[in-house]
């Protein structure tokens, strides 16, 4: 008779009952926090590079991990804010981090913080899964520079125009950010390995806005707002129910677009030609 062998998927105590390994604690705290350690000294080298942060400056970092990006900045600024969420990661950053009095680290959800009133900048692995928040922290914050974050390929692509399509976030907030496009990362340089590639993003606030005025900056912002609505099912019948029809023929002639554009299609620099022109009227 033939003799039976145990099945290796059986349920252990290490093991869930379809016969994977059951997740840690560690695991599904990865999970969600959506954790992947930046480990490429290479990439860490290159997102300092884009940063330039200088002697002088105030850096904030999201989400430190395991302190490679933090010990890497802290030689090049005057105070470095780390913020880290995860409990377990605490003592082992402060323990890498106490040859850099400049470093401190805080125990706090970065999106619950509070912005510095002084001109600051933020750099960042950013969780993929709080993309779109820590971006907009950084936009909502008055005295922020710069931000340099590592990010999902496709939101940093998305979010510089890099597809030839243009978001609603980029053109609105254009007269005060350049959104630019610095790199792409492999998958390979973190781990846990994510599923997609990482980008170089890097938003910088203008030192003079393109728009010089509040008003005119909130006028172009409800333009925009009109524009990206979809009311009337095209760029033109939105932009109709704001404009007189020749201003806005005008307007588009100028820059340089059809009245069948695709709103998507039109550059933060063309959206700032309709804006003037309308505005001219």
């Amino acid at each position: 008779m033939a003799r039976i062998q145990p099945s290796t998927t059986r349920n252990t105590p290490d093991r869930h009952p379809t016969g994977e390994p059951r997740r840690t604690e560690r695991d599904r705290a990865r999970r969600t926090l959506s954790q992947n350690f930046l480990t490429d000294p290479r990439v860490v080298e290159s997102l300092v590079r884009l940063a330039r942060p200088r002697p002088t400056d105030l850096l904030i970092e999201v989400g430190a991990g395991r302190g490679v990006l933090t010990e890497a900045l802290a030689p090049h600024c005057r105070t470095l804010v780390a913020y880290e969420v995860d409990p377990r990661l605490i003592d082992g950053l402060r323990t890498r981090l106490r040859p850099y009095p400049q470093v401190r680290v805080v125990r706090q959800d970065f999106l619950t913080a509070v912005a510095p009133d002084t001109p600051f900048a933020v750099v960042a692995n950013v969780p993929y899964a709080r993309t779109s928040e820590v971006v907009r922290w950084c936009l909502r914050a008055p005295r922020l520079t710069s931000a340099t974050l590592l990010t999902q390929w496709e939101y940093a692509r998305k979010r510089s125009g890099d597809y030839g399509r243009w978001s609603l976030l980029t053109v609105r907030s254009w007269p005060e950010v350049e959104w630019r496009l610095c790199g792409r990362v492999a998958r390979t340089a973190f781990r846990p390995v994510p599923r997609v590639d990482g980008g170089l993003l890097r938003l910088t606030r203008r030192p003079e806005p393109l728009l010089g005025t509040s008003a005119d900056r909130a006028a172009y912002a409800r333009l925009v707002d009109l524009g990206f609505s979809g009311v009337g099912g095209s760029l033109h019948a939105s932009l109709r129910r704001a404009c007189p029809t020749r201003t806005l023929d005008q307007a588009f002639h100028r820059a340089g677009l059809r009245r069948d554009v695709v709103v998507a299609q039109v550059t933060p620099n063309q959206w700032l030609t309709l804006y003037r022109a309308v505005a001219r009227r």
